[in-house]
């Protein structure tokens, strides 16, 4: 039996970027997969098929796919997907076609949760909502599957919070916090009444819409640094693995643990990506002229690892489970362990590749990067701060009242980029700071293991995919593959 030959896929987050990558190369290695349903968040089923068509198939991840079948192309897509209008912070995932419910928990044998908000500040509630009760909902709905193999949970490697050292592939137990001093974490109930109850508050006070959101984005963060982790994305999806362990019965649970995800490294070719991610902001920034400082430690390493590594680990695991071989638990996928690059490393890089090839603004003009000043700890940041914007943006604001306000468009402007630009550092803070390596020793057996027995698959399973994060030379990544996918994507933003 080839891989998924004959297999039925249920993937949530379809429009996700990983997620698109996924089904890409699932419909081009195994064309007689039988069936891979998409939930999309839809509330009917023609919208669904239009978001499918627009924010998946349309996008260039799909182009080798395309090549390939030609003119049938659509005629097999409609053979072999399904879009499905749902939501997976609802029960049954939102599914309200009964006929098609029934027929994916009668069919299904492989679910993989994608979903979630990977906005690090979102709104409480809504990160809660799909993050956390969303996974749970994805677990639930796993238990009702007649045939079901494997469920697969995307979580982020980044949910230990900013605890140091050699971080393990172990399971997170439910209610501990990050915090050892925090005792009193409730995530079933609490947490959720806790968001519900501010959200009641908020209506009451006729609030406007803006004004809710900035509460209940605060609120999360607030959460978060409360029982020690970084951001309410970790956060949520920290408390996701919690309540899927606790409560999986004997569903067979796979939780990847992706790092810092990047631009295809190879397949289906190189350099794709969607969306300005962790490292791309400051690469952009850079480019651009405007990234005047930056605060690290100094050796740090930035845990990067390229999305169809990722893809091809995930179908490694499950090619694995479907042959009745052992699987773990848990599995981290990033670089620090075997292949580690570091910050100072990636902006030389990016130094020299935009002095060979300079950003054009607007006007078509080569933009000259300037030089960035780095600082090691947030105290010197801070004093850096300031000296050289805040108290000259003080002056600016005395000026400004003192001539009836004909500096207030600039002092407003200044103002709100400063805001900006501080809250983006307290966001990435704790990756520009963090002291971890993440111990890959699951995925290692994983892949020696795939390589001793592929005689189980006709497909030969190893050959098709690369799970091996030493495989990447950074400085030709970087260069090469990562930047130009990188500026492709924003130019035509």
């Amino acid at each position: 039996m080839l891989l998924l030959e004959q297999k039925t896929v249920l993937v949530t987050g379809a429009t996700g970027f990983l997620a698109k990558i996924f089904v890409e190369k699932i419909l081009r290695i195994q064309p007689n997969v039988k069936k891979v349903y998409l939930l999309l968040r839809a509330s009917t089923s023609s919208s669904a098929a239009k978001r499918f068509h627009d924010e998946v198939l349309g996008k260039e991840v799909f182009r080798v796919l395309k090549e390939k079948w030609g003119a049938g192309f659509q005629s097999f897509i409609s053979e072999k997907v399904v879009a499905v209008a749902g939501d997976v912070s609802s029960e049954d995932l939102g599914i309200e076609d009964l006929h098609l419910k029934e027929e994916i928990l009668k069919e299904t044998d492989l679910v993989l949760n994608f979903a979630a908000i990977t906005k690090f500040d979102e709104r409480y509630d809504v990160a809660l909502g799909t993050n956390t009760f969303g996974a749970l909902h994805v677990l639930n709905f796993s238990k009702k599957c007649a045939k079901i193999k494997l469920l697969i949970q995307v979580s982020t490697a980044y949910v230990y919070g900013e605890e140091r050292g050699i971080l393990m592939e172990k399971p997170l137990i439910l209610g501990k916090a990050a915090r050892s001093e925090r005792t009193n974490m409730d995530v079933l109930s609490g947490e959720i009444e806790l968001a519900q109850k501010r959200l009641h508050q908020l209506h009451s006070q006729n609030l406007t819409d803006e004004e809710i959101t900035t509460a209940m984005t605060n609120l999360g963060l607030e959460r978060a640094g409360y029982y020690g982790w970084p951001n309410t994305y970790t956060f949520t999806k920290a408390m996701a693995e919690m309540v899927m362990v606790d409560s999986k019965g004997d569903i067979p649970l796979v939780i990847i643990r992706p790092t810092m995800v990047t631009s295809t490294f190879q397949d289906p070719f190189p350099g794709w990506l969607e969306g300005v991610r962790t490292l791309d902001g400051f690469i952009v920034s850079y480019a651009r002229g405007r990234l005047k400082c930056i605060v690290h430690r100094p050796d740090v390493i930035l845990d990067l690892i390229p999305a169809d590594i990722v893809v091809d680990a995930t179908i490694g695991i499950t090619a694995m489970a479907l042959a009745n071989q052992h699987v773990d638990l848990v599995y981290h996928l990033g670089s620090s362990s075997k292949n580690p690059i570091r910050l100072p490393e990636i902006h030389k890089l990016s130094k020299a590749f935009f002095a060979k090839d300079p950003w054009k603004n607007r006007q078509g003009k080569p933009v000259k990067a300037g030089k960035v000043t780095t600082f090691s700890s947030m105290a010197s940041f801070h004093v850096y701060m300031a000296i050289r914007f805040q108290l000259p943006l003080k002056i600016m604001g005395l000026l400004s009242a003192s001539c009836c306000h004909k500096l207030e468009a600039d002092y407003v402007d200044l103002r709100r980029q400063l805001k900006s630009g501080m809250r983006l550092i307290q966001l990435y803070k704790s990756y520009l700071f963090f002291d971890g390596i993440f111990d890959d020793t699951n995925l290692e057996k994983l892949r020696k293991r795939a390589r001793d027995q592929k005689g189980l698959y006709e497909l030969d399973v190893v050959e098709q995919l690369n799970m091996d994060i030493r495989s990447i030379n950074w400085e030709g990544y970087i260069t090469n593959v990562h930047i130009p996918g990188l500026l492709q994507f924003v130019m035509k933003k």
